[in-house]
């Protein structure tokens, strides 16, 4: 679950993590109320979108009086903001921060992740602040720098001054530099993050280590006792059909192709989506109904596929184990003909009460195309949809 720029800096403020005030504002008159509150010379307006580089995209003003506030806020309230992370459809900006100015001496980069590689939490810094961190990757790699932090005893002093010295934080101010990644680290796993990224943070003139930005992603299999990061959710910044699915405790995540897929299995689904580009098709969707899915579960797998207008054919791939094959046969029934199937629908059942859950469909008086195998689905969905 992501949330925005200002909330993070709430959470984080908590811990003791330094961050710039500033307010949120919904309406052009807010965002000057705020900038009056704040008191301060210069003022940043920040469009508040759950996506990265805003700035580039003019999401990011510097304003030196109200009138600037002001026509800021008018330019960028109601923009849609287009980015590398929202994709070319681009995500409307329905709220804005307005933030204290800040002397930047210089900027550098702190992200706490969980490392698949070693099970743990490391934390990497750089001194390449404000840039992509996957760009600093990819043409200075030398520059990124880690710790892997053991759960046991959690970051340690002597790491995080490593770290500090290592991307290059002035000497007086290393200290300070170290406070604040062991509080980064203590909100990490408190709040049950899966990704803190400070990108970037600054050196100010007057000698302050600070979160200028603040990204902050939780893990959704946690919520269940972070009530008050649940709160902090925006509907809007989500996609509806996974709002939808998330209510029947459905994994559905919408991609950009034309071919629906309900399959029983992360690991099989996985391998359905490369099935299906491999024989040259692009998935819709990624959506797992799990091992004990009930009728209405199907159903509503089925019509969260369905509502997807760039959905032009549909795979159903189930392996029976603990899912049986005549449930999946009847929620698919239910659903098609309370929507009205009007795209093609390729089913590969196999597993528990398999040869009952062909029957059913061959008996359901619905178009479907029965497959034989995961590769013989594939091919001929894509051979439908084209």
């Amino acid at each position: 679950m992501n949330i925005h720029e200002y909330q993070g800096k709430e959470v984080l403020k908590q811990y003791g993590v330094a961050v710039p005030e500033g307010k949120v504002a919904f309406s052009v008159d807010e965002a000057v109320e705020a900038a009056q509150a704040l008191g301060t010379p210069v003022v940043v307006v920040k469009a508040q979108i759950h996506a990265g580089g805003r700035g580039k995209a003019g999401g990011v003003k510097v304003a030196k009086n109200l009138d600037e506030v002001r026509a800021y806020a008018s330019e960028i309230l109601g923009k849609v903001l287009v980015t590398h992370q929202t994709g070319p459809e681009g995500k409307e900006v329905k709220r804005l921060l307005i933030e204290q100015g800040c002397d930047i001496k210089k900027e550098y980069y702190i992200g706490v992740v969980v490392d698949r590689e070693t099970g743990r939490v490391v934390m990497m810094g750089s001194e390449e602040g404000g840039t992509e961190i996957e760009e600093v990757a990819a043409h200075s790699p030398e520059k990124i720098f880690k710790e892997v932090i053991d759960p046991a005893i959690g970051l340690q002093v002597f790491q995080a001054r490593k770290l500090a010295y290592a991307i290059n934080i002035p000497g007086e101010l290393v200290n300070k530099a170290v406070k604040f990644m062991i509080a980064l680290y203590t909100a990490f796993v408190e709040k049950d993050c899966s990704i803190a990224e400070i990108n970037p943070l600054v050196v100010t003139g007057d000698g302050n280590v600070m979160a200028l930005d603040a990204k902050l992603n939780f893990d959704s299999n946690a919520l269940y006792r972070r009530k008050d990061i649940v709160a902090l959710r925006d509907l809007e910044e989500e996609d509806a059909k996974e709002i939808e699915a998330s209510k029947y405790d459905l994994s559905y995540i919408a991609l950009d192709g034309n071919i629906g897929c309900m399959v029983n299995g992360a690991g099989l689904a996985m391998a359905t989506m490369d099935i299906i580009k491999y024989y040259g098709g692009d998935p819709a969707n990624f959506l797992d109904v799990g091992g004990g899915a009930t009728k209405e579960k199907v159903t509503e797998a089925f019509k969260i596929i369905l509502s997807d207008e760039n959905v032009k054919g549909i795979f159903v791939n189930i392996f029976g184990g603990i899912m049986r094959c005549d449930v999946i046969a009847e929620g698919v029934i239910a659903a098609a003909k309370e929507l009205g199937l009007d795209r093609p629908l390729v089913v590969r059942l196999e597993g528990t009460n398999v040869e009952l859950g062909k029957k059913m469909l061959n008996e359901s008086g619905l178009n479907i195309v029965a497959a034989d195998s995961m590769a013989d689905g594939a091919q001929k969905i894509v051979a439908l949809v084209k």
